[in-house]
């Protein structure tokens, strides 16, 4: 038996809403399970700036680092559109983020069988997809100096940013997508920009070389980035594991994620350095805050409800919870139940909390 400390961060917009299904599903566990959750929230993003005119205040930084993982709603909103660049909403998550470590971005693309056709593409190009995209997070064209947007003597203004990698920092991010293609099919590609980009040279030298010498077991290839996104959308299935950087990799995971029906559908993980058998952790669906719907009880609760089933893989050492919070979802879009956003022909639409409450009473069948 385990007790673990988990830090919920709702954040704004619909991430109340979808965070509540969560705390649904942690006290299913709290009473199903041998280990045992403790749960701390605060806030995080504009609801933060509303409170205490930061995006993330020291205290939570701090109560972050000590969790054992951290589960994040969603960040911003137009309400927030005229504050300071320095303290939007959204800079509150990359402080997490920096401050953590949490240089590695997990984004699986999953197509549940049962929303194939929900995909804006051909049922046949995604039905069975499983992708696993593997991002860069704390390095890069984000958090590049210098950052700037400088006045011109003519009067024009020019905006600067600048896309920044050291060896190290790709070394250690395509071991973790190796690491991954060990574990499902072998497979691996690398995406960057060489022909262009002086970082892209870099990293494919790098990839390469770490291909070669530490990965020679794995298939694995070298794509440019913008190719890449093309044959995303020619041949999804062609890929496994997808690593890249974190511009290129915040641009592809969400079109891969749109290939499967909804944003609203998938899940991530974002890890730090293992250190002692254990790493820092922050999880978050792909989706942004839906303003236009928050308090309407309308989103979908599904990416945030399996991006706390990916704490229990890879925080908790709790596959078999794990598979069964996977195998719940499916089976709820088996049975025909949709939200609005992925609603369909002849299914039945269901509000947040029902979905949410859908999910929970399959887990408990799925353990019975």
């Amino acid at each position: 038996m385990a007790n673990y400390d988990l830090l919920l961060l709702p954040g704004d917009g619909i991430g109340p809403e979808v965070m509540t299904e969560v705390e649904g599903v942690v006290d299913w566990l709290n009473g199903q399970t041998q280990n045992s959750f403790n749960v701390e929230t605060e806030l995080v993003g504009g609801s933060a700036i509303e409170a205490h005119g930061v995006p993330v205040t020291n205290e939570t930084v701090e109560k972050a680092d000590k969790a054992d993982a951290i589960v994040l709603g969603a960040v911003g909103g137009p309400k927030w559109d005229g504050v300071d660049f320095e303290i939007r909403p959204e800079a509150g998550l990359l402080r997490l983020r920096k401050d953590l470590d949490l240089f590695a971005n997990l984004r699986p693309a999953i197509c549940y069988p049962a929303l194939a056709e929900a995909s804006s593409l051909k049922p046949e190009v995604v039905e069975g997809l499983d992708i696993m995209i593997v991002r860069e997070l704390t390095g890069g064209t984000y958090f590049g100096e210098p950052k700037e947007i400088t006045d011109l003597p003519d009067g024009q203004k020019r905006g600067v940013d600048t896309t920044v990698y050291t060896t190290s920092e790709i070394e250690r991010i395509v071991r973790v997508a190796c690491d991954l293609a060990r574990k499902r099919s072998k497979k691996v590609h690398s995406a960057e920009k060489r022909n262009v980009m002086s970082t892209g040279v870099l990293w494919h030298e790098v990839a390469d070389r770490i291909f070669r010498e530490e990965y020679s077991d794995l298939e694995s290839h070298h794509i440019l980035a913008d190719n890449c996104a093309m044959q995303l959308i020619r041949w999804p299935k062609q890929f496994d594991v997808l690593v890249t950087d974190n511009l290129f990799g915040d641009m592809l995971s969400d079109e891969a994620a749109m290939m499967t029906g909804s944003l609203g559908m998938l899940p991530s993980a974002s890890l730090g350095a293992e250190q002692a058998g254990k790493c820092k952790s922050l999880y978050e669906p792909v989706h942004g805050s839906a303003p236009d719907i928050a308090g309407t009880n309308q989103a979908n609760p599904i990416a945030t409800i399996a991006s706390f089933g990916m704490s229990l893989r890879y925080s908790f050492d709790m596959s078999e919870a794990a598979d069964i919070v996977d195998k719940a979802i499916a089976n709820v879009l088996d049975a025909g139940l949709r939200t609005a956003d992925i609603m369909q022909d002849g299914m039945k639409q269901v509000s947040t909390s029902e979905m949410g409450a859908a999910i929970k009473a399959e887990m408990s069948k799925l353990s019975a």
